[in-house]
């Protein structure tokens, strides 16, 4: 929700510089060598990207941002995107990192990638975090209060990785692992004296599981999608081995699909679900809200079992603005529930989220893009600041 935000100020920093430095060198006719230096070349090679488009593209560059819960925090935020083999009928891969520390004394290292290997025939798509971070609960269920009852501090490792192999054109089939480990739990009360019933897992838990994952994927650019169809069908197991103790099952349903409705503009979907049943610990439970689906919501506003949700998207790439092409739009919508079992899934319990937002070609040749994201809901609102789409 507050990542990236000094990227922005390098963009319009550098764009001023540039003009600046373009009047004054017509009017003198002096060289700019003086100017020629490591930070200057790096971000005139990032905003003025001429690159080659099968060249693979670095991004390195620091964070700063704010929140209640963890006060000022500083991090460093990497992404590397690339073609297997500088073939780009090849689909394109990613590979992003950010690291961060905070005044209250918070901490993490995170790590996502979607990697494809020559002609596809492998993919692996998973994510790394190792984080100790704060998370409110709200309690269990679609009726909690709108007021948090606790600050949940703990220690956190996921892993969470697809090995997917191409049974044919677009079709994959493989293993999927998600290891959690959910350490030095500590429940803070809002208010002091306040009476909390805590949920399964509240003193943590460590959490395997295995499963197997069917995916259709005829995406090429997973960053910024502007026509093609992604569905995902997984089912894992967690069993209670290995420091574990809860035994409980989830299947998950990703299914997006884009149209171009126009030369430049695209209109996006998604339908997700997630689905819990067992002994399923609160940490591992299906949670609503976040930067990517439901935004607006504070992820893990609502807990429970099972998650459905979907969401509409429209994005303007880029606006025919006349004096640039590299400024783009979105507005967006969705809706989202979190239920125990289906007999009590009610339409009286679902909620909403709608917004819009700002997008910038970060990268030109590779048709990526930084967006900015004002999400409001019937409780509040949220903004973001990421590189690439929601979804």
């Amino acid at each position: 929700m507050k990542r990236n935000i000094l990227i922005l100020f390098l963009v319009w920093s550098f764009n001023a510089e540039t003009v600046e430095a373009q009047e004054t060198e017509s009017r003198s006719g002096a060289k700019s060598g003086q100017k020629n230096g490591f930070i200057h070349r790096y971000i005139n090679g990032l905003i003025n990207d001429t690159s080659d488009v099968a060249q693979p593209r670095f991004l390195f560059y620091p964070t700063l941002a704010y929140a209640p819960e963890t006060s000022w925090e500083i991090g460093l935020s990497s992404l590397y995107v690339f073609y297997a083999n500088r073939d780009t009928t090849n689909r394109l891969s990613e590979i992003n990192g950010f690291t961060f520390v905070t005044l209250e004394g918070q901490y993490g290292l995170w790590f996502d990638h979607a990697i494809y290997t020559d002609k596809e025939d492998w993919f692996f798509l998973g994510k790394l975090r190792f984080q100790r971070f704060p998370m409110y609960y709200y309690g269990i269920g679609p009726s909690t209060p709108s007021d948090y009852l606790a600050v949940v501090d703990s220690r956190q490792i996921l892993i969470k990785e697809r090995v997917l192999r191409k049974l044919k054109k677009d079709f994959y089939l493989g293993m999927e692992l998600d290891f959690n480990n959910f350490g030095s739990v500590a429940f803070q009360p809002r208010e002091e004296g306040t009476e909390i019933t805590y949920p399964v897992g509240a003193e943590g838990s460590t959490n395997v599981g295995l499963g197997l994952g069917l995916v259709y994927d005829n995406r090429h650019n997973v960053l910024n999608v502007r026509d093609g169809l992604f569905s995902e069908l997984a089912y894992i197991q967690y069993a209670p081995f290995w420091a574990g103790k809860y035994e409980f099952a989830t299947i998950i349903t990703d299914n997006r699909i884009y149209r171009p409705i126009s030369k430049n503009n695209v209109l996006a979907a998604q339908l997700f679900g997630q689905f819990n049943t067992g002994d399923v610990p609160f940490n591992m439970m299906s949670a609503l809200g976040g930067e990517s689906m439901m935004r607006g919501y504070y992820y893990g506003r609502y807990r429970d079992n099972n998650y459905l949700t979907t969401q509409v998207e429209l994005r303007f790439l880029p606006i025919p603005l006349g004096f640039s092409k590299r400024f783009g739009a979105a507005v967006f919508g969705g809706t989202g529930t979190v239920f125990d079992d289906f007999s009590n899934l009610s339409l009286d319990k679902v909620v909403w989220s709608a917004g819009a937002g700002l997008r910038f070609l970060l990268f030109p040749s590779k048709d990526i893009y930084t967006r900015i994201d004002a999400a409001f809901t019937k409780e509040g609102h949220g903004f973001y600041i990421y590189i690439g789409e929601a979804f």
